[in-house]
């Protein structure tokens, strides 16, 4: 027979144990903050969203293309956060960025659509990311100006892994086992939305609001989701501004904390993307007016290329032979050349499709005059006096066309002007 001692103590025992090994279930089960499954769905939304500021906000618009100046205090949570969230190493990111840029849609391009295929920028650019982020060259030459101190050097860029890591362990000890879901999530954000989709699609699908001499589009008029990076053709018609939205309906989530950020001293912006400034009455061309026409050289042959649109697809509806979808087809392909950003030797090719170009001067005549105009910009370095010429020339010559359209189109240009510091 058993001592009753020591049933009495093993049986004193177990009710200490059980409370103990039941709050450690719990614990691992629903973490610290024990929260229900909506909000964790709503905390990983947070914590994402974050990560997609820190990247547009301090890693694109900061770092990368020196848009904003950031407070040490800034700036530090920013590097911080990223090195938890992502591993990525500033320096890298930066530098790989400005290739893409310097030789957007080449064979050197680190992660373009029209060399490796939408498909495999969309579902493994992050991949194409790691591969160029490896290449010495491209971080010694586009990989200038960013951060170099000690945290850099000894924590962040020589253990990119370790803080993912951590971030593992802070996920489960707050929510239990579901922060294993909530870290695969903040694993697979960046790479998706950053590497597949703004990379991808955004030099794919969209609208394209200015003609830039690349394939960027805007993937969605509003900027929420990935931070404003949304306006991808925004972006690559300025690049050094820090402000993506351009148009009254497009919105740049990504500008409202770059001024929240501004207006408690963690920020200061250096440039945002001009916006027209036309002199009512003005008439008179001088280098002032170059000067302005230059800086909006977007927006300028944008507004030209929609002139002569209109007047392509009036003379396309004329042509009897031509069904409603070539139609679409052709009117489309003159749409994209007439807002190429850029001159090229037998583009007007594509407008000699139904022999329409060839028997109508007025279409002749719009696209001599769009060359021309993009003469000046690629004329960018000559004198301001031979370029006011120029610019003179060219309005004598539309305002002499005979064509209403062309003539409203150069009285506008010459109201141009610099606004006033």
């Amino acid at each position: 027979m058993r001592n009753p001692h020591h049933l009495n103590a093993a049986y004193v025992l177990y009710r200490k144990k059980v409370p103990l090994l039941s709050s450690l279930v719990g614990f691992l089960s629903n973490g610290v903050l024990d929260l229900l499954w909506w909000q964790i769905l709503l905390a990983t939304v947070v914590l994402t969203h974050i990560t997609i500021v820190s990247v547009t906000v301090y890693l694109h618009r900061c770092q990368a293309h020196r848009a904003l100046e950031l407070h040490p205090v800034a700036s530090h949570f920013f590097r911080f956060w990223l090195w938890m969230t992502t591993g990525m190493v500033t320096v890298q990111w930066a530098a790989v960025h400005r290739k893409h840029h310097a030789k957007c849609e080449t064979d050197e391009d680190p992660h373009s659509p029209r060399t490796y295929g939408i498909r495999k920028v969309l579902l493994a650019g992050a991949e194409l990311y790691r591969v160029e982020a490896k290449n010495e060259e491209t971080l010694r030459k586009f990989g200038y100006g960013t951060p170099n101190d000690w945290l850099e050097r000894n924590v962040y860029a020589k253990y990119p892994s370790l803080g993912v890591s951590l971030l593992a362990v802070v996920d489960v000890a707050l929510f239990g086992v579901a922060g294993v879901s909530v870290w695969a999530v903040q694993m697979i954000w960046i790479p998706f939305w950053a590497g597949g989709v703004v990379n991808g699609l955004g030099h794919f699908w969209g609208y394209r609001t200015f003609g830039t001499a690349d394939a960027s589009t805007n993937v969605a008029p509003f900027g929420i989701l990935i931070g404003g990076e949304e306006l991808h053709n925004n972006h690559h018609a300025y690049v050094t501004s820090a402000k993506l939205s351009n148009r009254w309906y497009e919105f740049d989530i990504g500008w409202m904390y770059i001024r929240l950020l501004s207006a408690l001293g963690l920020a200061q912006v250096r440039r945002v993307a001009p916006t027209p400034h036309l002199v009512k009455g003005k008439v008179v061309l001088d280098t002032d007016t170059v000067r302005a026409v230059l800086l909006n050289r977007y927006d300028v042959i944008t507004r030209y290329a929609r002139a002569a649109e209109r007047e392509y697809g009036k003379e396309l509806k004329r042509v009897k032979h031509v069904s409603r979808r070539e139609r679409l087809e052709m009117l489309h392909e003159v749409r994209r050349w007439f807002r190429q950003g850029q001159t090229g030797q037998g583009s007007s090719r594509r407008l000699q499709l139904t022999g329409i170009y060839e028997r109508n001067q007025k279409l002749r005549t719009y696209v001599e005059l769009r060359e021309d105009l993009l003469a000046i910009w690629e004329r960018s370095t000559a004198s301001p006096e031979e370029l006011l010429l120029h610019l003179q020339q060219w309005c004598h010559r539309a305002e002499r066309s005979g064509i209403a359209a062309l003539e409203e189109f150069s009285l506008r240009l010459r109201q141009y002007a610099c606004r006033e510091a």
